[in-house]
């Protein structure tokens, strides 16, 4: 069994990931101080995989600690970097916090890995790298535009670091998570009111909002909503897994788009959550938020190609795994 740190695995993607690296075989180390997640999460990947996880609650900004860890721990294989503040619209609220979390916690990793030797890291990168998109579906060698939220600059910066440093890397550009665990044990626990849209959909279907807004009518799609590519949190996890045996067996620097390759306008995506869970959802329209693009889509032939990755479960299947969590939450 190899032995992988994973830097927010308590998070929404990171728990999620944790059970399938057990599932495949691996030996996950968790690194959390859960200051934007829940020892709740902890406690359902253990009750998945029937046994403790190994967690440090620690802060990976903290060098001192973070080479504690990596001292105490013999063998370690690869990193897995999830640790990283991900509201787009916090970050334009406040990005100092942005910049010296996300930017100095994988500054820590990269020290880390050469102090111990470790060659092998999977970074948790998004496709708001790639800015306000010139051509769709837009593939990995697109180039950087400028980010349209200091969130966007984190990541960018950090790909940039990852090219210049000298390990083998994978940084998996995510689009849009969505869903939970069919058990509904883990999911995305947040600290403070969620941004994106279906954990908002969600807490308004619980009487948690009075209002569903639809942030803006009037951008060049079809029904004037933004579009966004949306996909299932399991597989998307189950792509971290992939990325592990690739680089293993071909180590290198790669960054693959992890998207469906098909749009979702926020107004289908609505609809989509209500006809899948059974409910009637009435909506109102709002501004344009600050940092949204139009429309933004992935090419995933890149990943299908080298990966095998594909999608496994339907977009509806998000939606009603998605609600089934949120009135777990209520119990």
């Amino acid at each position: 069994m190899k032995n992988i740190i994973v830097t927010g695995g308590a998070g929404y993607i990171g728990s999620h990931t944790i059970i399938e690296l057990v599932n495949a075989g691996y030996n996950p180390i968790i690194i959390d101080n859960l200051c934007n997640s829940s020892i709740k999460n902890i406690e359902g990947i253990e009750q998945l995989i029937s046994k403790k996880v190994k967690w440090y609650n620690s802060d990976c900004t903290d060098r001192s600690a973070m080479r504690k860890i990596f001292t105490e721990e013999s063998n370690i294989e690869a990193v897995i970097h999830f640790a990283a503040y991900k509201s787009v619209e916090e970050s334009i609220l406040n990005p100092e916090k942005y910049y010296e979390n996300n930017i100095k916690s994988l500054e820590t990793v990269l020290e880390c890995m050469d102090q111990f030797k470790i060659n092998n890291l999977i970074f948790s990168s998004s496709c708001t790298v790639y800015g306000i998109p010139r051509k769709l579906p837009i593939k990995e060698n697109a180039k950087f535009n400028k980010a349209t939220s200091p969130y966007g600059e984190t990541k960018q910066h950090c790909e940039r670091l990852i090219q210049e440093h000298n390990c083998n890397s994978i940084s998996l550009r995510y689009f849009n998570p969505i869903g939970a665990h069919k058990s509904a044990l883990i999911g995305d626990l947040s600290i403070g009111k969620p941004t994106n849209l279906i954990p908002i959909i969600t807490d308004f279907a619980l009487g948690k909002r009075t209002q569903l807004k639809v942030y803006g009518t009037n951008y060049n799609t079809a029904d004037g909503s933004c579009i966004r590519d949306y996909i299932h949190v399991v597989d998307l996890a189950k792509s971290h897994v992939l990325a592990l045996d690739y680089l293993f067996n071909k180590p290198a620097k790669y960054a693959f788009n992890v998207g469906t390759g098909k749009g979702l306008s926020v107004i289908e995506a609505i609809e989509l959550f209500g006809t899948s869970n059974n409910l009637k959802l009435k909506y109102t329209i709002g501004t344009e938020r600050i940092g949204d693009i139009a429309e933004i889509y992935a090419d995933n032939s890149l990943i299908k190609k080298e990966l095998n990755w594909k999608q496994e479960l339907s977009l509806e299947q998000a939606m009603i795994d998605a609600w089934e969590r949120a009135k777990r939450t209520l119990s």
